[in-house]
């Protein structure tokens, strides 16, 4: 299942099957990557509780989740967090989350690219040496120098990279929806929501 997270104001809230409203909403651009979401939640924590394990009690637990649904796909609502009083756990979350997506950042390499058919290519930084190869596509010469690079990219697989992405955006959107004074609510549904962009690192 994908969760989908948003915030309105708290007089916008309507109870299920109606859906919230769209004029007057927020929400993080997460990659539209299926499972980095939960898999960005995995070690943080919400109130002494795996914001995984809160995520599930809320929408799968004894009694169901009511409020409005965030789109056609989606099934109701439920408030994940709350001002004022949840104010300070979500701001260590967001804290937590950045963390973890800084440790899990991945090594970081040199990026080229070939000047005739712009295939790339990456080189661990500790391992970058002056040299000349050939393109693996079309044989033309790849200048590996650091003057000729790109620049720094992290060296990690796409999910990672689509995993860390959603740490950063959901830590942006708490502490946005905690400024705002706004509920932050979670919903479920059977695809990821088709925003936001995921990175992909150089072959």
């Amino acid at each position: 299942m994908a969760f989908r997270f948003l915030a309105i104001p708290a007089h916008r809230l309507v109870d299920f099957p109606k859906t919230l409203p769209d004029d007057e909403r927020l929400e993080p651009q997460l990659p539209p990557v299926h499972e980095a979401v939960e898999r960005a939640l995995a070690g943080a924590e919400f109130r002494d509780l795996r914001a995984r394990d809160r995520l599930r009690a809320l929408l799968q637990g004894d009694r169901p989740p009511s409020l409005g649904s965030p789109g056609k796909g989606y099934g109701p609502s439920a408030i994940f967090a709350q001002p004022p009083q949840d104010l300070p756990a979500l701001l260590r979350l967001a804290d937590e989350l950045e963390q973890l997506a800084r440790r899990e950042a991945g090594e970081r390499a040199l990026v080229w690219k070939c000047g005739e058919c712009s295939a790339r290519y990456a080189v661990p930084v500790a391992l970058v040496r002056q040299v000349s190869i050939r393109c693996e596509r079309c044989g033309h010469p790849v200048q590996l120098s650091s003057q000729e690079s790109l620049g720094e990219e992290a060296l990690i697989d796409p999910f990672q990279g689509a995993v860390n992405t959603s740490r950063h955006e959901l830590a942006s959107f708490f502490r946005e929806a905690m400024a705002r004074g706004w509920p932050v609510l979670v919903s479920e549904g059977a695809a990821p929501a088709p925003r936001g962009r995921s990175a992909t690192p150089a072959a």
